[in-house]
């Protein structure tokens, strides 16, 4: 990290170059899968992922502080995104048994159901965008590399 006086540690050319085709790849992919299962199924992707985390749940289910780590997001924000998913039938929340503080989010038949109609669409889209582009070892690279940002991430 630099300090007020210090001179940025400004990024080589080949550096920028990685960084911003990271930045745009990285946007037009989770664009292209957000839209798809929007316009054809009526989810968002941050919904996608929400169905997918329940339902590989225990019973389906999971304290919402637990899903938010989960999702990388604010609890602010996915006590709404939950809520606008239960408006829809989606989920369930209810009091957590052992622990009347916390609050569990519950996968629904429906949520099941879209999950199941919306999975064939995502996965293509996600094979034909990103996978089918890459080889075995660039699957392998790419895999490590988001390994190691994340690990160092989670830490701070």
């Amino acid at each position: 990290m630099t300090g007020e006086h210090d001179t940025p540690n400004w990024l080589t050319a080949e550096e920028q170059n990685a960084w911003r085709r990271y930045m745009d790849g990285n946007s037009r992919l989770m664009e292209v899968l957000n839209r798809n299962l929007h316009d054809q199924h009526g989810l968002s992707l941050a919904e996608y992922r929400i169905l997918v985390m329940l339902t590989e749940a225990p019973e389906g289910s999971l304290r919402m502080s637990e899903l938010a780590d989960g999702v990388l997001s604010s609890r602010s924000r996915l006590t709404h995104q939950i809520r606008r998913m239960e408006t829809d039938g989606m989920v369930v929340r209810s009091s957590c048994p052992d622990d009347g503080r916390g609050v569990l989010a519950t996968v629904t038949d429906e949520g099941r159901r879209r999950l199941a109609e919306a999975a064939p669409t995502h996965v293509d889209d996600v094979r034909t965008n990103l996978i089918d582009l890459l080889s075995k070892s660039e699957l392998k690279t790419l895999a490590r590399i988001f390994a190691r940002v994340d690990g160092a991430l989670a830490e701070k």
